[in-house]
């Protein structure tokens, strides 16, 4: 698209680039979503309402094995240990010897049948009774762009001790926040009836935010704020700019879940999911602006790297374009650049242009004067 300013007399034509198509298309919501379409534009592009008689392995995998999830956890998961009860996927851990184990449960996951990025996921869920029960909806990444746990991030949309009775969790995992270093990044909030009634858990995840959410309540915040986090690459603080999979599971004991125990009175206990609904913003039916232009660059601490203010645009920027003294340099998803190789000593002006979901860019940022360091 092409926007034309003429004057009142005939003069030199001003031409303004506002848009690179990109070919995206709208979105149309899968068939079998309950609840097709949300608010400001979110459609269904792949649920699960648990209907038939058995669980739908075109979507869902089931991990058998019993590796102690990296947690010390003391089941083994099987395929056994979930079957779908009156349209709900009903996940039982049960006290029963099992290949060496003294505990049996399920973990499912959508990897490769269900891959996300900057989604809006909503789960209903009945939390698992007992002290030792360790209950999760949570996200990993599908190819670890960055490495290895928890480089390449982990995204504990709820997790539930059995301990902790009605307390929910959400928390996330990067290279620079983690539980190894005892740093990570997490909230929560009591609620009621946590294992007795049904809850909406839900994540609106957007570039540099992820937004946690009870029954429509936000108790969870994370964002990307290159002032704190200026002596890493983005990556390392938030490293969510990557296809993750959903991962639903009930482990017996472990590090944080049974570390009071395990009452073995409380078998069988249960971990329920009435839906799993992921919607995306239908950014080619709505979107009808371009971006702002970019502010506030700044040099950061690490060595030849500049940050500046997210972008803002009607339905959010995707990334940003950075030119070299007019030209272009490369595209970033973050709002931070480490420059490389470059000529030592040289000076370059530096400036950014955002680039929204459609491919509407806005104007070139002020520029900034740099000197690039080898």
């Amino acid at each position: 698209m092409l926007f034309i300013l003429v004057g009142c007399e005939p003069e030199e034509e001003t031409v303004i680039e506002t848009v690179i198509p990109n070919g995206l298309e709208p979105l149309v919501a899968v068939d079998d979503c309950e609840n097709p379409t949300l608010e400001d534009g979110w459609t269904c592009i792949w649920a699960d309402e648990f209907c038939g008689d058995v669980v739908d392995e075109t979507k869902w995998n089931f991990e058998d094995g019993g590796y102690g999830g990296g947690n010390q956890e003391l089941q083994y998961y099987t395929r056994n240990n979930t079957e779908i009860v009156d349209g709900k996927l009903v996940i039982t851990a049960k006290k029963e010897s099992y290949m060496g184990k003294e505990y049996t449960s399920s973990r499912l996951n959508t990897k490769y049948k269900g891959n996300f990025k900057y989604v809006r996921i909503k789960v209903g869920a009945k939390m698992p009774a007992g002290r030792g029960m360790w209950g999760a909806i949570w996200m990993m990444p599908l190819m670890n762009a960055y490495g290895g746990w928890p480089n390449s991030g982990e995204i504990d949309i709820n997790e539930y001790v059995g301990y902790d009775e009605n307390r929910i969790y959400t928390t996330i995992h990067t290279e620079k926040f983690n539980h190894n270093l005892g740093n990570q990044i997490g909230f929560s909030r009591v609620i009621q009836n946590a294992e007795t009634e049904f809850h909406d858990y839900e994540m609106i995840w957007t570039p540099g935010s992820i937004k946690v959410y009870v029954d429509d309540y936000k108790f969870g915040d994370f964002n990307y704020v290159p002032v704190f986090n200026s002596e890493v690459p983005y990556q390392e603080a938030f490293p969510f700019d990557q296809q993750f999979f959903l991962i639903l599971n009930l482990a017996v004991g472990g590090t944080w879940g049974g570390s009071q125990g395990v009452d073995n009175t409380a078998f069988p206990s249960t971990l329920e999911i009435d839906y799993v609904r992921v919607y995306q913003q239908d950014f080619a039916t709505l979107d009808k602006e371009r971006p702002d232009q970019p502010v506030g660059l700044t040099i950061g601490t690490l060595k030849n790297s500049i940050y500046w203010t997210k972008g803002t645009d009607d339905y959010g920027v995707e990334e940003y374009a950075i030119f070299l003294d007019g030209v272009f340099h490369k595209y970033v998803r973050m709002n931070q650049v480490i420059l490389t190789g470059l000529t030592a000593g040289n000076t370059y002006a530096v400036q950014v242009q955002a680039v929204d979901f459609v491919g509407r860019i806005s104007e070139k940022s002020q520029t900034l004067s740099f000197s690039y360091t080898a």
